[in-house]
């Protein structure tokens, strides 16, 4: 997967997230993993951040 279809992906994920009720624990802690996706990805990266990031995508299923 590239960085663009990561990325679509990601936000994609974002709406489907928003669509939940607002109060739902699940639906804020997704979007807080989301969100660091998208910062991760936006960044130059060290060896750590890219491996966090790729921990993530592998944690999410996206």
């Amino acid at each position: 997967m590239g960085h663009e279809e990561k990325k679509a992906a990601v936000q994609e994920e974002m709406g489907r997230m928003n669509q939940l009720p607002a109060h739902s624990s699940y639906a804020t802690h997704r979007l807080r993993v989301l969100n660091k996706l998208l910062q991760l990805m936006s960044i130059q990266r060290t060896a750590s951040q890219d491996e966090e990031l790729e921990l993530l995508f592998a944690g999410l299923s996206l």
